[in-house]
């Protein structure tokens, strides 16, 4: 494998519209739904669903499609650490004016040791490579090989020597996304004791690929380095204060 391609393109990453201030709706716990976010005004653009895209609760489409999308880059190589380095390009290019502070267009570069892997997304859009918004390449000598939650399929290099399909094409589609699948696999190995097919080491560093360009993007550094043992940065004083949150009175977080 030499590189992998990954994109997420989604029309609600452009962010909802935007609407006033209101009275906290009845049956809404509001104090208890920030929880250790600030204090703010209640608003619809901010609640249920799209609380994704500010920085007091989420990471926009980074982070929301970046873990799902960006473990199974990791997979192919056994990763289990964070970047060492990224090179990251953040903005907000949708022309409307909506309600969202995280980023809707990103592009970031994660250098690996033998391979690179490429992330790109705009919100505000449903269409990508391949004909689908949002899904992974894995390319190498042979074929690439292209997959999203539902179907999977190789397409071959063409060898003009020999005159020859380099790799069998091969193409899989279940017509559905694999969520079921998934939460089976976690309660069989809650029961077995086995591994998961996504275990925790690799949840904690899809989280670290997808924090660290949003880290990076917000304090507007392009390059940024990760010290993995120390678990912090060693170019940017601004983007290690961006690691641990602040949080409300009177929640604390946990000291391990």
């Amino acid at each position: 494998m030499r590189k992998v391609n990954i994109w997420a393109n989604f029309d609600y990453g452009a962010g909802p519209e935007i609407v006033p201030d209101e009275s906290v709706p009845p049956g809404v716990d509001y104090d208890l739904w920030l929880g250790p976010a600030p204090l703010r005004p209640f608003n619809r653009s901010r609640f249920h669903g799209t609380w994704r895209l500010f920085w007091d609760y989420g990471g926009g489409l980074m982070s929301d499609w970046g873990v799902h999308l960006l473990d199974i880059a990791l997979w192919a190589k056994d990763l289990t650490g964070g970047p060492g380095r990224v090179l990251v390009y953040g903005d907000n290019t949708y022309s409307g004016k909506r309600a969202r502070e995280t980023f809707d267009t990103m592009s970031v570069v994660y250098p690996e040791h033998d391979f690179v892997i490429n992330w790109d997304m705009t919100g505000g859009l449903q269409h990508g490579p391949y004909d689908t918004p949002y899904g992974i390449a894995f390319i190498g000598d042979h074929a690439t090989l292209v997959t999203d939650r539902s179907k999977i399929r190789i397409y071959p290099e063409w060898d003009p020597a020999t005159k020859k399909a380099m790799a069998e094409e091969y193409q899989f589609s279940q017509g559905k996304e694999s969520h079921g699948e998934h939460v089976r696999n976690f309660i069989d190995c809650v029961k077995t004791r086995k591994t998961p097919a996504c275990p925790p080491e690799i949840a904690r560093a899809a989280a670290l690929y997808v924090h660290i360009p949003n880290i990076a993007a917000r304090t507007g550094e392009s390059v940024l380095l990760w010290d993995e043992a120390g678990n912090r940065f060693t170019n940017s004083r601004a983007a290690n204060e961006l690691i641990t949150p602040i949080y409300r009175k009177p929640w604390e977080l946990p000291a391990i």
